[in-house]
């Protein structure tokens, strides 16, 4: 009953949410838990997911960043994979070539 709760609380997190947004979420959790597994073989469970849950969010944050590749050809500004047009100008956004 327990994970099935975690996992709506999840689920609610995500939903909506924009790629940075996911992103950090996605390496918050990873990174807590695989913090977790590693401190707790040293007795310091706790302290491990808590390192482990800061760098997976600011890794999951640098990566959600950098998956924002597409953009409005008119004014420039630059939105998540799943807009397809610009809110601003209407126009439908083009793919950044990186």
């Amino acid at each position: 009953m327990k994970n099935l709760v975690l996992g709506g609380i999840i689920l609610f997190v995500l939903t909506g949410c924009t790629t940075t947004q996911k992103g950090t979420t996605a390496g918050t959790l990873g990174g807590a838990a695989l913090g977790g597994i590693i401190g707790h073989q040293s007795g310091h469970g706790g302290q491990g997911a808590a390192i482990g849950g800061a760098v997976g969010a600011l890794g999951g944050y640098i990566i959600g960043d950098k998956m924002k590749n597409k953009f409005c050809p008119v004014g420039g500004e630059v939105y998540d994979e799943e807009v397809k047009f610009c809110p601003t100008h209407g126009v439908e956004l083009k793919y950044k070539e990186e």
